[in-house]
């Protein structure tokens, strides 16, 4: 199974989730440090339908410029979210990760197990 994981090496979260990956027999696996390859605005928006989630949902607040920035605002829009995020990879919250089955934010990591 392909698994591609959006990771940020400086987030615990994001790198137990990785080990997760890593120690799943059978997964071939792609690791994207989006701070410094950021994903296209387009493939955000394919990301979180996927996940079946909002870009709202996947804007990382803490230790972002998120709220400077106004877009913790509910009359924000998602495609200013993700305008947002293109330009400022910080915004996006980590780990999100891929595979055939689906798309998850792991946030906790455990939650890479709905998709493996």
């Amino acid at each position: 199974m392909k698994a591609t994981i959006w990771h940020n090496p400086a987030c615990g979260t994001s790198r137990k989730t990785l080990a997760i990956l890593e120690e799943t027999p059978g997964v071939e696996l792609t690791v994207v440090e989006y701070l410094k390859a950021p994903p296209k605005r387009e493939t955000l928006r394919r990301l979180y339908e996927r996940a079946g989630i909002t870009p709202r949902d996947g804007l990382r607040i803490r230790g972002s410029p998120a709220e400077a920035l106004g877009l913790t605002d509910a009359s924000v829009s998602d495609d200013a979210i993700l305008d947002a995020m293109a330009t400022e990879p910080i915004l996006i919250n980590r780990p999100l990760v891929e595979t055939e089955k689906g798309v998850r934010l792991c946030r906790p990591q455990e939650r890479v197990h709905e998709i493996l």
